[in-house]
């Protein structure tokens, strides 16, 4: 029985100027970053994970407005409100006190009143609960329960508002414990042939394919069964877009893919062998790596590709080194036209799931870090050495290892990563990522 641990997301949607950026920054507080130390990522602000007391979550940022004429605010606001429905848990309705209730909000409240999710309802620039309360008290007339008071640039309100946007927050999902499906989500840039991938394994066009960039309507959980057991895999096709701009695509995309990565324990990121890989795929691979998630890299159509004998080869180094910061993932070469591979694509899937939840015997870790600190002397700085005293699995689903040392300090990074490797050589880890947890021990405590 497997708990399924899948962080909440609260998708926030407003129209421009009424303080959705200031309220992200001031919920992602000092995370403003997001990126964890991660070499080679940049990335842009669209997701940030938040710690509320006892509950995480991932806050989504929807996406801009240009504030041109009434009905483009209209229109995008919609598409806001659309991704919200689609990938949020919860939807903070973001409205601004000063300007009061405006048509736009009236129409996108009616969008969300029948999407049957909850929405929160929050109204910004509230400087004096006393002045204005008549004024947020006007809001009852959108139709979608209480109005919530905050001023995100004075920071007054917010633990209210996210008490009550944490009281939607599903419960440790008690009815998915059974479910033991690897689940798999197919990531990657638009066109690279995700849905033809699946309908392949599926062996039916299931979903429907064109080269038109994003027209795949939904997210779409599939089930298959192969050789007797189950999976679900979740298709990250984007929104269908109209002649949207390039960076919108983009920005849809990366939502899209936090909300799959999320709800999965092993990911494919789909790579098109005709393009090579690219910026956007790293930041699409950063996104699992980030989670801590099992991943391959599948790169499709190599049925297209003129080859000789330093094809793959050449084709891996290049991919190895733009994703430099995940060496552990797997890589296949597929083609989901032909179906060359593909069944291969069950085995590693099955492989690396069991590397992901794989639990390491705490005598075995600490005979290999023994072993380790003997061939090479860890660290000194200023005369103290860096002494490593116990190593233990914590957790599964990525691995993770708490380090017991006599200064954090003197651990440095490249010897954490010795460490690391010495674990994967005598166990191999394939496909999944190690976290390291470094905690200090005084001499005296031993």
């Amino acid at each position: 029985m497997s708990k399924r641990k899948s962080k909440p997301i609260v998708a926030v949607v407003g129209r421009p100027n009424v303080g959705k950026s200031t309220l992200f920054n001031v919920l992602a507080g000092e995370n403003i970053s997001i990126v964890k130390d991660t070499p080679g990522i940049t990335r842009d602000r669209i997701y940030a994970d938040i710690t509320w007391l006892d509950k995480s979550f991932t806050l989504i940022d929807t996406g801009g407005i240009e504030p041109d004429s009434k009905d483009i605010i209209l229109s995008q606001m919609r598409e806001q409100a659309e991704i919200a429905m689609e990938t949020a848990d919860v939807i903070i309705f973001l409205v601004d006190v000063k300007q009061g209730l405006q048509d736009a909000d009236a129409k996108v409240a009616d969008m969300l009143r029948r999407c049957h999710k909850p929405v929160v309802l929050v109204v910004n620039k509230v400087d004096s609960f006393e002045k204005y309360m008549a004024d947020v008290y006007e809001f009852y007339n959108l139709g979608i329960g209480d109005p919530h008071p905050i001023s995100a640039a004075n920071r007054l309100g917010i633990g209210d508002m996210l008490d009550v946007v944490s009281e939607y927050f599903p419960e440790t999902e008690e009815e998915e414990e059974e479910d033991d499906r690897i689940r798999v989500a197919i990531v990657g840039k638009p066109n690279v042939g995700k849905s033809s991938i699946i309908n392949k394994l599926l062996g039916e066009n299931r979903l429907i394919v064109s080269d038109i960039a994003g027209t795949t309507r939904d997210a779409v959980d599939t089930e298959i069964t192969y050789n007797g057991k189950e999976y679900v895999f979740i298709d990250t096709a984007g929104l269908r877009r109209k002649n949207k701009i390039k960076e919108e695509l983009e920005h849809f995309m990366i939502v899209r893919t936090v909300s799959a990565v999320e709800r999965a324990d092993v990911v494919v990121m789909v790579i098109d062998a005709s393009e090579g890989v690219t910026e956007q795929d790293a930041k699409i691979a950063g996104i699992a790596h980030d989670r801590g998630k099992a991943v391959i890299i599948a790169v499709n159509k190599w049925d297209a590709i003129e080859k000789d004998d330093k094809t793959i080869y050449r084709f891996t180094e290049k991919v190895r080194n733009t994703l430099s910061y995940m060496p552990y993932a797997e890589m296949l070469f597929i083609s989901a036209k032909t179906g060359q591979r593909l069944p291969k694509l069950y085995e590693t899937i099955d492989m690396v799931s069991e590397n992901h939840a794989m639990r390491v015997a705490t005598g075995v870790l600490n005979e290999i870090m023994a072993e380790a600190v003997a061939m090479q002397q860890p660290p000194s700085d200023k005369g103290k050495r860096l002494r490593l005293y116990y190593i233990t699995q914590v957790a599964v689903k990525p691995p993770t290892f708490v380090i017991f040392v006599n200064d954090k300090e003197l651990m440095h990074f490249s010897y954490t990563r010795y460490i690391e490797n010495q674990i994967r050589d005598t166990f191999g880890f394939k496909g999944t990522p190690l976290h390291f947890i470094i905690r200090e021990r005084k001499e005296k405590d031993q």
